[in-house]
């Protein structure tokens, strides 16, 4: 699954909170993001600038679903979860034994496999910690860091009920 696809089935409730937070936290990513997204749109800025914030973000979100905007996409949920859940990243990294700065940014490069009863249990601690959308979310977008994924994690994403992004 690609970026703009998990776009298209995410809550829109958690894509506002996502963008909420990238606005009153990383306000120059918002307005880069904006500027990028109405540009591939043929449009100025300030015809989503003028906007409510709801219908911006409703816009966005429409705007990020298009396979166009996968690589934007996909760097806003990275960028989402590396400054605003790194609480989540570090509990995965700690749970997979995934060597990071302790900000959750990996150091060196990620596995090739990921043990499987390492992964049962990271996902069902993460799952008891942190609200299922958002373990759905990071789990779907940190899959997306191989170009594959790995099997395992996908099967996991597939199968666990719990695991769902709507």
């Amino acid at each position: 699954m690609k970026a703009f696809e998990v776009y298209q089935q995410v809550d829109p409730a958690l894509v506002t909170e996502m963008f909420l937070w990238i606005r009153d936290n990383e306000r120059q990513l918002y307005k880069s993001a904006v500027a990028s997204l109405t540009a591939a749109r043929k449009l100025r800025p300030v015809f989503v600038e003028k906007k409510p914030v709801p219908e911006q973000i409703a816009w966005l979100h429409k705007t990020l679903k298009l396979r166009t905007s996968d690589t934007l996409g996909e760097h806003l949920f990275q960028a989402y979860f590396m400054k605003g859940q790194k609480d989540l990243l570090i509990a995965f990294c700690d749970g997979m034994g995934i060597e990071h700065d302790g900000e959750g940014s990996v150091e060196g490069s990620l596995p090739d496999t990921l043990d499987d009863d390492k992964l049962k249990a990271t996902v069902d601690a993460l799952l008891e910690a942190h609200d299922p959308k958002v373990v759905t979310l990071y789990l779907r977008i940190f899959n997306l860091q191989t170009p594959d994924g790995w099997d395992n994690l996908s099967k996991i994403l597939e199968e666990n009920e719990r695991l769902t992004l709507a």
